[in-house]
């Protein structure tokens, strides 16, 4: 027999048994959906990670000078405590990486880590928990901010430590209902405030608003809630080509200041944006981790189910079987026959399970923030996996019903 005419058999025989092949096929369209699901959820955080919220959170075309890297989930317990003794970032790093780099776009200085929120009270009305940040006037374009009324913070209301403040879209839009927010006066920890600039939406990123916040100068923000254990130098180049050069010549400026010697470690980090993705990617290889152990139970019971299944096919078609040998077909014909059936449940037992991963990820996508987006590996991985179980768990089968004697078999129902 042509191997056409074997894989027409096969799907014939799949037919006749529409309800035992759809149980057959459970175990292994579970696997396989789970499989490329996940994948593809996995996959697409990664992307929207790099595209949206690592340019969000530090910008593009920059780099960031910090106390503290942003991998420190990766440290062991020793590890972390000697990141605990480094000096903080201060003002004087800030001053020696802006000399360092007299081409730079903007250098900003700006709090971090742990960021308070406060109540923001305009007149009877009240915002909570909005996020304060101290920020030097270079911040604002480090990040990129556009602002649709008013003005930044200059270098003057950081001098002279004014009371002014600039503040995000949401915050405008819930505490003035779209009115001009320009020159009122707000309270924010029971500080007043005068507010000179409205900042344009950025938007939101897997549900996470990054509007709803206020920025005041640096000096006004730490004579409230003093220096924070992470303060950060944020430098923009001008195109992407000049961060790392950029990066190199800030490193030998901070050891410069901080009087480091040729053997000693960096008692700073720099990165970008990529160190956080990185960081990121990191965490996700846990789920890659988990997820092969779970796809590979799921596709031993469905095996163990396949070789059940055509066992007792090869049962039921005992006396088929033995005429089929009587008219001439070889043992080698009768185990290709019953491998072929084996690899098309199998197959299609893929090709459903890939079906119902893509829809499941479409699912996700579209009723959640979770990105999805199914890769074409694991779409071929899932087939090649449906196919190689057909193989490995219909061999046995196959092989008992080829070493089946004709006449033994043709007397099987008679």
């Amino acid at each position: 027999m042509l191997p056409v005419d074997i894989f027409r058999l096969a799907f014939g025989q799949l037919r006749v048994n529409l309800l035992r092949t759809a149980f057959t096929l459970l175990g292994i369209v579970v696997s396989v959906g789970f499989l490329v699901a996940v994948v593809a959820i996995i996959q697409g955080m990664n992307a929207y990670v790099k595209e949206n919220i690592a340019d969000a959170m530090i910008g593009m075309n920059t780099f960031q000078v910090r106390r503290l890297p942003l991998s420190l989930g990766l440290f062991t317990d020793d590890e972390f405590r000697l990141l605990q003794k480094r000096p903080r970032v201060d003002e004087r790093d800030a001053a020696a990486v802006a000399a360092a780099l007299p081409d730079a776009q903007a250098i900003g200085f700006s709090t971090g880590w742990p960021t308070p929120r406060a109540d923001v009270v305009w007149r009877n009305r009240t915002l909570g928990s909005v996020l304060v940040f101290g920020v030097s006037e270079g911040y604002q374009a480090v990040q990129d901010y556009r602002f649709v009324a008013g003005r930044p913070l200059s270098e003057l209301d950081v001098r002279e430590r004014r009371p002014v403040v600039a503040i995000g879209a949401d915050v405008a839009k819930d505490l003035f209902d779209e009115g001009n927010a320009i020159d009122q006066e707000v309270r924010i920890a029971g500080r007043r405030f005068t507010v000179v600039g409205v900042v344009a939406p950025k938007g939101r990123v897997l549900g996470q608003s990054f509007d709803a916040f206020v920025m005041i100068p640096i000096p006004a923000f730490e004579s409230i809630w003093g220096r924070r254990q992470q303060t950060v130098v944020s430098v923009k180049m001008r195109t992407a080509e000049e961060v790392a050069p950029a990066m190199a010549r800030a490193q030998e400026a901070m050891r410069v200041a901080r009087h480091l010697r040729p053997a000693d470690r960096d008692d700073f980090d720099i990165g970008t944006g990529e160190a956080f993705i990185a960081f990121w990617k990191q965490l996700t290889r846990v789920l890659f981790a988990v997820v092969p152990a779970v796809v590979a139970i799921g596709i031993l019971v469905g095996g163990i189910v396949i070789m059940n299944i055509m066992l007792m096919a090869v049962t039921e078609r005992t006396h088929e079987i033995g005429l089929r040998k009587a008219v001439g077909a070889t043992a080698a014909d009768v185990r290709r026959q019953f491998l072929a059936e084996a690899v098309a449940l199998a197959l299609a037992g893929g090709v459903l399970g890939v079906a119902a991963g893509w829809a499941l990820a479409f699912v996700v996508s579209s009723v959640s923030p979770l990105p999805a987006r199914v890769t074409p590996w694991s779409v071929a991985l899932s087939l090649v996996l449906g196919a190689g179980i057909g193989v490995l768990f219909g061999v046995y089968p196959a092989s008992r019903a080829a070493r089946l004697d004709p006449i033994t078999a043709m007397r099987a129902e008679t």
